[in-house]
């Protein structure tokens, strides 16, 4: 029982100074607020909602070359 109770407490402490976790929400975070940006730029820049604005990229993409 004592040998489980140690490894019990080995485990937490391993995980509490761990910091790969906490890379991977920054990470996810920084990815979250760039994609943002990316919406309210494209919003702006294509003076359509952002609806708008994905299925004219996507006519672009399925027409090919004709829609430069």
């Amino acid at each position: 029982m004592n040998k489980l109770f140690t490894a019990m407490n080995h485990s937490v402490r391993s995980f509490t100074v761990e910091e790969d976790g906490a890379q991977v929400i920054e990470y996810a975070l920084i990815i979250a607020v760039v994609s943002i940006t990316l919406v309210i730029a494209l919003r702006g820049l294509t003076g359509t909602s952002f609806t708008g604005f994905i299925g004219r990229v996507a006519t672009c993409l399925g027409s090919g070359p004709a829609c430069l």
